[in-house]
């Protein structure tokens, strides 16, 4: 498996700056968000997709630090039901349209969420009761996820990209094992997983029971860790809408690879994804809020250098 990682985790550097850290760090591939929910801190999109020899001069420098890319980022909600949706819509497309040019095999985003009929906001419909929302998921699903989700999917195999990797995050319409099969069978293979053992975790389930069952529908990972909380979670849950800053108090809480769960764990998570066929990267985002970003980022390649070296 190659250690790589979304360059968020330090979008406090500048470009040149990154690429020499990542560099150190002993990093292998890069992720590059290009837009939407990030602020794309190393990636100009428009600057990309205008110029060959733009796009020439960055790979250059990346393959100059022994660098690669593993992938491009656009997370965000283009089926917000407001202006942002189509905002959204316009980076999602041209993401696409940038890894096509570039020969970039896969676009790591996630699903987007609508409203309901009416809402000026998306909705999450996580309970069947009261009635009205299985009424307002079966609208969301019929009428504004799966015919957008048609659609980009051959917007995106007209440019060559047959993967499309959807983060199962909270907030979206697809955010577990269930609902990413849902759309995957509703509109073909092209989408697949970005797994992120992070959200399973904080939403009870095993990461480990879920690489099982998702198998080949594994196209990309995300390497993040969460810790539950004891005493909070025992006294509310971990539906906790309270910010990450607020740490001390939270219920879960982002944390840097090994201070949720040790190297036995992850282990048995990478043994897990060889035996399913995933032999690829292990993409490292760093949002731990009570550790720096290369402080971060050096305790969570050492452990994955670990973990890789006694699973060869």
């Amino acid at each position: 498996m190659k250690i790589g990682m979304i360059t968020d985790s330090l979008g406090d550097l500048p470009f040149d700056e990154m690429l020499a850290a990542s560099a150190e760090l002993g990093l292998q591939t890069l992720e590059f968000a290009c837009g939407n929910w990030s602020s794309a801190p190393h990636i100009d999109l428009q600057a990309m997709l205008a110029s060959a020899a733009t796009r020439k001069e960055f790979v250059a420098k990346i393959r100059d630090h022994g660098l690669t890319i593993a992938a491009l980022n656009c997370s965000g909600n283009p089926l917000h039901p407001g202006p942002q949706g189509q905002v959204h819509h316009g980076v999602t497309q041209d993401t696409i349209r940038l890894a096509g040019l570039m020969e970039i095999d896969r676009v790591v985003m996630m699903s987007g969420l609508p409203g309901g009929p009416g809402d000026a906001n998306p909705n999450w419909i996580i309970t069947d009761w009261p009635p009205e929302c299985l009424k307002i998921q079966r609208y969301q699903w019929e009428e504004r996820i799966i015919p957008y989700w048609r659609d980009l999917v051959a917007f995106s195999n007209n440019l060559g990209i047959y993967k499309l990797c959807l983060e199962l995050h909270g907030h979206q319409a697809v955010y577990n094992v269930q609902t990413l099969f849902k759309l995957r069978d509703a509109v073909g293979q092209t989408v697949g997983a970005n797994y992120d053992p992070s959200h399973p975790l904080w939403m009870g389930a095993d990461p480990i029971a879920g690489i099982r069952t998702l198998g080949s529908a594994i196209y990309y990972v995300h390497a993040k860790d969460t810790r539950i909380e004891p005493i909070a979670a025992a006294i509310d849950g971990t539906l906790d809408p309270r910010p990450p800053n607020l740490y001390a108090e939270r219920a879960w809480n982002y944390i840097t690879l090994g201070y949720g769960h040790g190297e036995t764990w992850w282990r048995q998570f990478c043994t897990a994804l060889k035996q399913v066929g995933y032999d690829d990267v292990l993409s490292i985002e760093h949002e731990d809020m009570m550790l720096t970003p290369m402080e971060g980022m050096r305790k969570s390649v050492a452990l994955l250098r670990n973990v890789a070296i006694n699973l060869s």
